[in-house]
């Protein structure tokens, strides 16, 4: 099957998203199918070899400047490709990550209106270079880019279908008017797409409800990532210390400070009992952006403060030979985001590890957890409880062991990349299928 895959940058960041839809182009490449990896915005930037292609398309300098400068709505096309070079953008994404959605309302309309938007010369080229490829399928990696969908499907008569990894938080920051703008903009454009993947079946619920599909187009395929690399030294039984440790975006909507409040708590009740085993301690890893360096200073100024600064450590952004390192050295791991998280990418990249997982009860989580055994979960919020769930693993690590086994054990045929993209490959047969058997044939 030819695929078309357009992907979007993170400005320079390790995202889940990204790391998601190049670890999917590879997977389906090595099933033997036929896939172009398209960055928008800014190039990927993967932890693994970069699939994508060197070309980049809605380049970030171009989508901004057409949205502020009408004059640039009409410049010629070498202009924009000197401004889509990948170094310029790559410089740029550095500052991107201090953006604030609450500033990008009119930007993102404006893309979702799609042929109506003020990136439609944007659009254009993009489905200009789609019809080289002669696609069978476009895949969209997310809803924010439903507004791609009509022109691709007018112009090459070709299904598309929709990738939903997390709009719903970006959405929720956009101040009004553009909040309510831009939802409503995606349900009206969700019906030009033939099929949406969702990474989880409480996802799949959410975005049935914000976009007002049918569930007969909404598909569940559960994340997957490679485990040819993996091979992490067995952790000595009564290792001392004992470590927590936290790998995501450093945020509020992640919750490191909702775990360092709760390794507060159970460092508080084991030193107030005699013979409380081996010392514990907290690493954390994870980019941080521009606009919450302010939350990092001030975890930092509460670990001062709470006397922690030999037991807690922020490592910041660590590359995939750091990444593996890292969770080879923990004994649990705990994300306690507030947000309702659709995916939860280091749930499964702590289970190839061995390591069990301490989250919240809310999200995917609970069905992964229940899927795998590899887990407990905590009620949402509450670092009393959080730090409850946790003290079970600390004082029992044969239990902790064990549930880490279990999800190690769940992620060959269920949670590997191989698996994910034969299910994605499973879901784009059917909406070919059905574009086939219900539209009439491209003229």
């Amino acid at each position: 099957m030819r695929i078309a895959y357009v992907a979007a940058g993170a400005a320079g960041m390790y995202c889940g998203s990204c790391l998601h839809d190049n670890t999917l182009a590879r997977a389906l490449v090595r099933l033997g199918h036929e896939v172009t990896l398209i960055p928008t915005y800014t190039p990927l930037r993967t932890d693994e070899p970069d699939a994508s292609i060197g070309r980049v398309f809605y380049g970030a300098i171009n989508v901004y400047l057409e949205e502020k400068i009408p004059l640039f709505r009409h410049t010629p096309r070498f202009l924009d490709r000197l401004l889509n070079g990948r170094g310029l953008l790559n410089q740029v994404g550095r500052f991107a990550g201090s953006t604030d959605a609450h500033e990008l309302g009119a930007l993102t309309w404006s893309v979702l209106a799609g042929e109506h938007g003020h990136q439609a010369k944007e659009l254009d080229r993009l489905v200009d270079f789609l019809a080289t490829l002669e696609p069978e399928v476009v895949q969209l990696t997310n809803a924010l880019f439903l507004g791609f969908a009509a022109e691709i499907k007018r112009r090459l008569g070709v299904p598309v279908v929709c990738g939903l990894t997390g709009e719903d938080l970006f959405l929720d920051e956009l101040d009004e008017p553009w909040h309510t703008r831009v939802r409503e903009e995606m349900q009206r454009r969700a019906e030009d797409a033939d099929g949406f993947i969702a990474t989880s079946r409480y996802y799949a619920k959410a975005m049935r409800e914000l976009l007002g599909v049918p569930a007969e187009r909404m598909h569940v395929v559960p994340l997957g990532i490679s485990l040819t690399d993996v091979h992490p030294p067995p952790r000595e039984e009564g290792a001392d210390p004992l470590v927590i440790g936290y790998l995501a975006r450093i945020s509020p909507e992640k919750g490191l400070h909702l775990l360092l409040e709760a390794f507060r708590e159970l460092v508080a009740r084991r030193e107030g009992r005699r013979g409380r085993g081996p010392g514990i301690r907290l690493r954390a890893a994870g980019w941080v952006g521009g606009r919450h360096q302010a939350y990092v200073d001030d975890l930092h100024a509460k670990i001062r403060d709470w006397g922690l600064g030999e037991r807690v450590e922020i490592l910041g952004e660590v590359d995939r030979h750091e990444k593996l390192e890292f969770l080879s050295g923990l004994d649990v791991l705990s994300v306690p985001s507030p947000y309702h998280e659709p995916k939860g990418l280091y749930v499964l990249e702590a289970w190839a590890h061995g390591v069990p997982v301490v989250q919240p009860r809310h999200g995917a989580f609970p069905e992964l957890i229940e899927d795998t055994g590899g887990g407990v979960l905590f009620e949402p919020g509450s670092p009393r409880a959080l730090a409850d769930a946790l003290e079970e693993l600390v004082e029992d690590p044969a239990r902790a062991r064990e549930l880490g086994r279990k999800g190690r054990e769940a992620l060959a045929g269920r949670y590997d990349d191989d698996t994910m993209a034969a299910r994605t490959v499973a879901v784009y047969e059917r909406v070919v299928e059905g574009r086939t058997e219900n539209e009439p044939a491209r003229s």
